[in-house]
């Protein structure tokens, strides 16, 4: 294993200032966005997803990104999963795009709630069958004695059921997170990184105001 006290890379992409800041989050996050699709990044809409168990303990995982808009982030799950029992009894997350090759990470706290069945439809009806098939065959986040018996469940789950697309299990469903704070990150040369925050003032009728954080 090398020296991890050692292992450093020095951030050289270039600033990022106010002035070259979007006027809103969302422009500012889709513009990064698209330049993360355009340097071919794998998995681009990958971002953390960070809950709290029912004793306060943080809970992380990675999911993808499946809508943006200016009502916030959304991405799927099975209610019935450990995240999903998580957000019934605590809404607040934090997410984490790390764009490490872009030198980049986009920062956000805020509120999860669940989406419509209309909603939840739109995005399970996509899905290849396979992925509605894992996805049906258990819940998610439950013990299992050996990978044997998932991949039983899923052959039976195809065997039992016509072929073509499956319906959404009622626990399967779609959550926005609501955001707060929206931080960009980006990496500067001797650690002096730039990082600018949009945070949402409740206090002045929800305007967004923009401040600049130390690195």
């Amino acid at each position: 294993m090398p020296d991890l006290t050692t292992m450093r890379r020095d951030y050289d992409e270039g600033s990022f200032s106010e002035s070259t800041l979007a006027d809103t989050w969302l422009a500012q996050f889709r513009r990064w966005f698209d330049d993360a699709v355009a340097a071919d990044l794998a998995e681009p809409n990958a971002m953390v997803l960070a809950t709290a168990d029912p004793d306060g303990a943080p809970d992380a995982r990675v999911v993808l990104l499946k809508g943006l808009s200016e009502d916030g982030f959304v991405f799927v799950t099975n209610g019935a999963s450990a995240k999903g029992a998580q957000l019934a009894l605590d809404d607040r997350v934090a997410l984490v795009f790390p764009w490490h090759a872009l030198q980049r990470q986009v920062r956000v706290v805020g509120t999860a709630a669940r989406l419509a069945d209309a909603e939840s439809d739109a995005l399970w009806d996509p899905r290849p069958r396979g992925a509605q098939l894992a996805a049906a065959a258990t819940v998610q986040s439950s013990t299992v004695e050996g990978r044997e018996d998932l991949v039983r469940a899923f052959r039976e789950l195809d065997e039992q059921t016509p072929e073509g697309k499956l319906p959404r299990p009622p626990s399967w469903g779609a959550y926005r997170v609501e955001p707060q704070r929206v931080e960009f990150w980006q990496g500067g040369h001797d650690r002096l990184h730039d990082r600018l925050r949009f945070e949402r003032d409740d206090e002045e009728g929800g305007s967004w105001v923009v401040r600049r954080l130390a690195p």
